[in-house]
């Protein structure tokens, strides 16, 4: 890859900019076998100018949080959920809640609290007379759309938290025996409030470990915070467009899993994934200073599953280092778990990702 090519594929994605026609008669393609037909090229179009479209309609609603934005659509087209963390108002509902809206599919927000339920969640068996005969039937429960809304995930118990594990990972809910599958798209957008921490409950690396990205909200700027200010204080009605259907995701999905991924750059993923464990022998020792546990596989794979979404919206058919480098942050800050040594030296998570970054090689391969 050239030196422009390789700035292309690092740089955040611009909704502002037209994307660029691929190539369609590059190697990578051609190669590939699987992503050259028309329909599939229309659709990988449709993909881009869609991501587009839905970026305009939020920046009605939202403002800044642009690379938020693209991190949470990332995760919708790649089929994962994500851990959104932040102070309050800054717009975390909000902002999920548009989406939904957007897309026009079903939308469940569960309010999570100290003494919900997991019966609240996924549904119960209640018991219905029909022809003068009791029998049990199912309810289900809020879980059971296309967009979940979990908030303020930590603050209810691990017993309700675990609720969510099977219809996060297998797309389905067990009850009573019986198993019943969740609709197509499933999306779990989960928030959490970093700075208050009584009677929160942290959430288990097991539950963790089933978001795609944990993305972290920031501040806004001084600018931005006057546009919000300026935008909330008056009468204002966004009238939101609706570009996208569900249809149109699953179809996303099903084309970037069809992105080649060069051998190159799933081992530099893996690579960066084993450099987290503190038990590897190919870890720093940074890594194992301050690191108690690493990521899993899961990690890899959503590196590269992730890097094939965000190189379609770039407007290039193969994933790239820099694919995996933009994406690892959001992907590995929920997996890697500090120890004590590195919380008295207030060293955070991302400081150990970023060093990760730097000390992990790319292979030598000319893909960078």
């Amino acid at each position: 890859m050239t030196e422009q090519e390789q700035q292309t594929a690092d740089a955040p994605l611009d909704s502002t900019q037209p994307f660029a026609e691929p190539d369609v008669d590059s190697p990578a393609i051609v190669e590939s076998g699987e992503a050259d037909t028309p329909d599939d090229l229309a659709l990988v179009r449709r993909m881009q100018e869609g991501h587009a479209q839905i970026v305009a309609e939020i920046r009605k609603i939202i403002v800044g949080q642009e690379s938020v934005v693209d991190e949470l659509l990332i995760a919708l087209f790649a089929g994962g959920h994500c851990l959104v963390t932040g102070v309050p108002g800054l717009a975390k509902t909000l902002l999920i809640k548009t989406v939904a809206d957007i897309l026009q599919v079903d939308f469940s927000r569960i309010q999570f609290t100290p003494d919900l339920m997991p019966a609240d969640v996924v549904g119960a068996e209640i018991v219905e007379e029909r022809d003068g005969k009791r029998a049990l039937t199912f309810v289900k429960g809020p879980i059971f759309t296309n967009i979940l809304l979990a908030d303020e995930i930590n603050r209810t118990p691990p017993k309700t938290q675990s609720s969510l594990l099977e219809a996060m990972e297998e797309r389905q809910v067990t009850a009573a025996g019986v198993t019943h599958p969740m609709a197509k798209p499933f999306f779990v957008l989960a928030t959490q409030n970093p700075i208050e921490l009584e009677g929160t409950y942290p959430l288990p690396e097991a539950q963790l470990d089933r978001f795609m990205f944990k993305i972290e909200l920031k501040y806004l700027s001084e600018a931005d915070e006057v546009a919000v200010v300026a935008n909330t204080t008056q009468t204002r009605d966004a009238v939101l467009s609706h570009p996208l259907s569900g249809e149109d995701i699953l179809e996303f999905q099903r084309i970037a899993r069809q992105v080649p991924a060069a051998e190159a750059v799933i081992q530099y993923a893996v690579r960066l994934v084993h450099a987290s464990r503190p038990q590897s022998d190919v870890a720093p020792q940074f890594i194992k200073d301050w690191v108690s546990w690493g990521a899993g596989i899961r990690a890899s794979q959503n590196l590269i599953l992730a890097g094939k979404v965000r190189a379609l919206l770039h407007g290039r058919y193969n994933v790239s280092y820099g694919d995996v480098r933009a994406l690892a942050p959001s992907i590995l800050r929920h997996r890697v778990l500090l120890n004590f040594h590195a919380e008295a030296e207030r060293i955070t998570t991302d400081t150990v990702i970023a060093r990760l970054l730097e000390e992990v090689p790319e292979p030598s391969s000319g893909l960078a």
